[in-house]
């Protein structure tokens, strides 16, 4: 039910259903049309702001202020934790090609964990919000990216029911205690806007875990911004309330601490 209602707010929390009815609002009301019109501007207004640059910046720069990079280059971790989030399964299961988005450096760092000793081995968590979309979930199609790029298989664990944050870390967190205490040194890799909610999951669990937050989005006042409306700032406004909502939802359900 939670996973269910979690996809409902992923539409209803978005600035984009917020203008739409606001202006469905301005147009069927039977106030006057002063009231009528303003709210309808209203909802422009709400469409055209969260479309700018320096909002969708300004909102991803808060989220990656405190990215919790706890990593530590002197340790070979036992285990490297790869959150999914990374594969495209609409577009792999049209093309039956690999199809990454913009999270994919998230396997690339693992990768670069792996190849040069720095981690030992690796859990690959993430399945498929819907499974008919794709014969392939998604660890899976992860791990044979790893492997195909040198990694042995016998490295790498796939954890392939995970369907959200709170579940890759208790899917992640009971793989760990199933190989201890041979495992003792664990690190996490994900995107630096989700890394403080990941972390949190964690720490729920349990499980002590160092930190590589990456696929930074945001950059400082030192470089222009584009002024102009755009459909791309749009969706980063909406992701950044996504994981601002996700955050306050977590704590709430005592997913994350």
């Amino acid at each position: 039910m939670f996973y269910v209602l979690s996809k409902i707010l992923d539409v209803a929390l978005t600035p984009l259903a917020w203008a739409v009815a606001l202006v469905l609002y301005g147009v069927v009301t039977r106030k006057g049309s002063w009231p009528r019109r303003s709210v309808s501007l209203l909802g422009v207004a709400v469409l055209v702001v969260f479309s700018l640059e320096p909002v969708s910046n300004a909102m991803f720069r808060a989220l990656e202020s405190q990215p919790l990079r706890t990593f530590r280059p002197w340790v070979t971790y036992d285990v490297v934790i790869l959150l999914g989030g990374v594969n495209d399964d609409r577009v792999a299961a049209t093309w039956d090609e690999r199809a990454y988005n913009n999270n994919n450096e998230r396997l690339l760092e693992t990768f670069d964990l792996l190849r040069t000793g720095a981690a030992k081995n690796a859990i690959i968590s993430g399945g498929n919000p819907s499974a008919a979309r794709s014969q392939k979930v998604e660890a899976r199609v992860l791990a044979d990216q790893l492997i195909a790029w040198g990694i042995e298989p016998s490295r790498i664990l796939v954890e392939d029911r995970a369907r959200n944050t709170h579940e890759n870390a208790t899917e992640s967190a009971a793989l760990v205690r199933a190989h201890a205490p041979a495992w003792t040194t664990v690190l996490v890799v994900t995107s630096a806007f989700h890394m403080p909610r990941a972390y949190g999951c964690f720490r729920a669990e349990g499980l002590i875990v160092d930190t590589m937050p990456v696929d930074y989005r945001s950059f400082g006042s030192a470089f222009p911004a584009d002024m102009l409306p755009r459909a791309e700032y749009l969706e980063e406004s909406s992701a950044a309330i996504r994981e601002w909502v996700g955050r306050c939802v977590y704590r709430l359900r005592g997913y994350s601490r």
